[in-house]
């Protein structure tokens, strides 16, 4: 990891990011997580039982990576375990969000795994987005379920849940996360239409591979698009 930012710096980028999600639909009221990495093993984290388009700096809590509260007076939320899973698994992450994405969320619910090579973008900004296997909220069974797609993909969908992504830094981690709901709902539109997706080629697919290995600094998370039918 490079420079971190300051406690300060990162406090206001978490509450910015809860703007942002809240005001694009991505959650509502209290729905979702946003955790930002200030050191080795330290993160900013927003606090339960309040809504990500009122946050303020002081209802954040700062923790290590066990899970152990290091500074803040609000409780942090249970599902910061999965956070903290990510970070555990991929030493390369420094921003983390959970949200609510209603049309992305729809293909957590029919567990169907967003994985073709129909759409440029979504191959070079997310990759394939996995559905990871149904965990009650807040229990330990979340990370576990989270675990297998920390290092070799961007984000997942949680089944009958909502979504996580990840980046190198909090910013990607939310772009990610606008990425995955413009991208379904695209694919869902298409799908609508009841004709067939045309799908890229193989040396077309590669092209936008390397430009995401390219774009990510070397990383290759994201794994290949299939060419099944829709």
């Amino acid at each position: 990891m490079g420079k971190y930012l300051s406690d300060k710096k990162a406090k206001e980028l978490i509450c910015e990011i809860g703007r942002r999600v809240f005001d694009r639909g991505l959650v509502a009221a209290n729905d979702g997580n946003i955790t930002l990495r200030v050191g080795e093993r330290e993160v900013w984290a927003t606090p339960t039982g309040v809504s990500k388009g009122y946050m303020t700096p002081e209802m954040l809590v700062k923790m290590d990576f066990d899970g152990n509260v290091l500074e803040g007076t609000w409780t942090p939320s249970s599902e910061v375990k999965m956070h903290l899973r990510v970070y555990n698994e991929n030493k390369a992450v420094g921003g983390t969000v959970h949200a609510h994405p209603p049309t992305a969320t729809a293909y957590a619910i029919t567990g169907e795994w967003i994985d073709q090579p129909v759409f440029a973008e979504a191959i070079v900004m997310l990759g394939v987005v996995p559905v990871a296997s149904y965990a009650t909220p807040g229990t330990q069974a979340v990370p576990d379920s989270v675990a297998p797609y920390c290092k070799d993909y961007n984000c997942c969908l949680l089944a009958a849940h909502g979504a996580l992504t990840w980046g190198a830094d909090l910013m990607q981690a939310y772009y990610r996360m606008e990425a995955l709901e413009h991208f379904a709902k695209i694919h869902m539109a298409a799908v609508g239409l009841q004709k067939p997706a045309q799908m890229l080629t193989e040396s077309q697919v590669d092209e936008l591979l390397a430009i995401r290995e390219r774009v990510n600094n070397g990383s290759k998370a994201g794994q290949i698009p299939s060419n099944r039918e829709v």
